[in-house]
This record gives structure tokens, C-alpha cells and sequence, in this order.
């Protein structure tokens, strides 16, 4: 019988990896307490390091890192528009003048 993968909540993730930075409890009493395997709850408590000043930013950080990535991808598209432009000149070009 294949086993559903259980989805859990944000804030239930954070409560949890809270949990974890407090130390008041092992990892592995809070897997046996929420019945989530000790490695996952390792996880959630890195990202929560990771990505806890990003919490507390301000809306006009989010929407300037937002906008960088949309750039990013943007000029990434760019690239490979001019390189396939590029490519379909060099292939009409051997058809004829």
C-alpha cells in the first residue's frame, strides 16, 4: 500500500522548527511528538535560518528583489532569443541571397 504524502500547514512548519531553535526539546522527541521524520524537521529549521531576516523585510525589499529576479530571468530570455535569431540567419542565409 503506497503511503500519501502528508502536506502541512506554514504555520504549523514554523511552530515546529521554532520548537527545534529553542532546544528545550531533542529533534527527535519533537518527531515522535508531531510524528514527522527528525530529518524534515532538520530542514525546516535551516530554512527558518536562512530565510528568517527576509521575514521582517520591508514590502519595497521584496519588491526589489521580485523585480531582480524577473530581470534576471528576463535577460536570460534575451540571450537565448538573440542566439536562436542568430542561428536561424546563419540557416537562411545557405537558401540564398
Amino acid at each position: 500500500m503506497v503511503k500519501k504524502r502528508r502536506r502541512h500547514a506554514a504555520a504549523f512548519k514554523f511552530r515546529v522548527a521554532l520548537e527545534a531553535l529553542e532546544g528545550s526539546k531533542t529533534i527527535s522527541q519533537l518527531s515522535s511528538e508531531h510524528e514527522i521524520h527528525a530529518n524534515q524537521i532538520r530542514a525546516w529549521k535551516r530554512q527558518l535560518l536562512e530565510d528568517g531576516p527576509s521575514v521582517f523585510a520591508t514590502n519595497g525589499e521584496r519588491k526589489q528583489r521580485e523585480q531582480e529576479a524577473q530581470e534576471a530571468e528576463l535577460y536570460e530570455q534575451i540571450g537565448r532569443l538573440k542566439m536562436e535569431l542568430e542561428w536561424l540567419k546563419k540557416k537562411v542565409a545557405r537558401f540564398g541571397p
